[in-house]
């Protein structure tokens, strides 16, 4: 019989419990008596401290599920095993160190990594070799560490400080788009959190990358915070499956909330909707597990998906799924709100914040260093059509409702 997996989960680098693979596809985590004892914080909203194990029946419990990378650092990372295919549990034990949020999970028996089947005249795919990071995400990306005003790749046993997205042949100008959606973004919202990035290269590696700095990470502490998908109890392949009112529904049956929260997650899907950005799923919005209860997370990941094939809303809006964002009614805005307990007086108040400043947003995109001056109109061009063709008319159809 193959030996079965376990490994030593740590919360901010304190011995937290163990994480063990049972026959058949049953894992468990289990709060180590100590950490118990010591009354520490539970390492996740669905696994409150417990002397009874948490049982999950079909493989990784949706918040470790969470925690495992997706997409090409998912592919490099089963190649440097030197399997095609491997389980999940296999690579959050291999890679696990430097998770997004405060969890760490570690092989006490590390695997031998090999080079055998990575791409070595690739310098991305061999910088997965010396690292022991986990990132969600299609798009390639290392975690890097800024030093001395030079970002390079994070070693093993690393906290890294920045994450590092590169170029995709699928999607031309990825990272301009993100660094000019994010600036965009920002000024429509100017009183909300927005992470911090900038495009720079990478000591060793031979193409720009789109450089954002790590909001879970706080003079070398890991900063407790997680994902909606893993707050909703979803595994990482169910990020698509929902709606937006799941994420507000929570909020309001959660103590540890604010019910203006409510208002602020509003806010944002509406300015990513104004933007193109059509991909925005359960692991694009998150929140840090504060002194004073669950807040959310700067904002990240604002891409205008829209300008690729991406022209779905990736969630269910106010009842619609599979919505074309090219069909995005008032009524789809108007019904959002409401679905998230907020008034026709509230709804009005977040359009009318958000076209105050539309003007700033354009010369956001205009005067910034990155993009090219097509990429530019393009995103200012989509912005004035989602503007002109559906938010311009939401007070009115507010008017007529009432």
């Amino acid at each position: 019989m193959a030996n079965l997996l376990w490994g030593k989960v740590y919360f901010k680098d304190i011995f937290a419990g163990y994480l063990r693979e049972e026959p058949g596809d049953r894992i468990t985590f289990t709060y180590d008596e100590s950490y118990i004892s010591a009354k520490h914080h539970a390492i996740a909203h669905t696994l409150p401290v417990s002397e009874v194990p948490h049982i999950s029946n079909n493989g990784l419990h949706p918040f470790f599920d969470n925690l495992v990378s997706e997409g090409w650092l998912e592919h490099a990372q089963s190649r440097l095993l030197g399997k095609r295919e491997v389980k999940r549990f296999e690579l959050l034990l291999a890679f696990g160190f430097d998770c997004a949020g405060a969890v760490s999970v570690i092989d006490p028996e590390p695997s031998n990594l090999t080079k055998a089947m990575l791409d070595i005249d690739d310098p991305k795919e061999m910088a997965v070799l010396t690292s022991r990071s986990s990132l969600s995400g299609v798009q390639p990306k290392l975690t890097v560490i800024a030093e001395n005003g030079v970002f390079r790749p994070a070693r093993i046993d690393e906290l890294s400080t920045h994450i590092a997205k590169f170029p995709s042949a699928n999607h031309p100008n990825i990272i301009e788009n993100e660094y000019l959606t994010t600036k965009a973004f920002k000024a429509l919202l100017p009183g909300d959190d927005v992470v911090e990035l900038k495009i720079s290269t990478v000591e060793g590696l031979d193409e720009s990358a789109l450089l954002i700095k790590r909001f879970d990470r706080s003079d070398g502490e890991r900063i407790h915070f997680e994902e909606f998908n893993q707050l909703l109890g979803y595994r990482s392949k169910a990020k698509y499956d929902g709606s937006h009112k799941n994420m507000a529904d929570f909020i309001i049956q959660t103590d540890s909330c604010l019910p203006t929260q409510s208002y602020l997650l509003y806010r944002r899907i509406l300015a990513g909707l104004l933007l193109g950005n059509t991909d925005i799923h359960f692991k694009n919005f998150a929140m840090i597990h504060s002194p004073q209860g669950l807040r959310f997370t700067p904002s990240y990941d604002q891409v205008a998906a829209s300008l690729y094939q991406y022209k779905t809303v990736a969630l269910s809006i106010a009842g619609s799924s599979e919505l074309r964002i090219g069909n995005l009614k008032p009524a789809n805005i108007i019904k959002l709100g409401e679905d998230f307990g907020l008034s026709k007086a509230a709804i009005n108040m977040a359009v009318n914040g958000i076209n105050k400043n539309i003007d700033a947003a354009k010369q956001a995109i205009s005067e910034a260093e990155f993009g090219s001056s097509k990429l530019k109109n393009n995103l200012i061009t989509l912005m004035e059509k989602r503007w002109n063709g559906t938010f311009a008319l939401i007070g009115k159809t507010l008017l007529k409702k009432q």
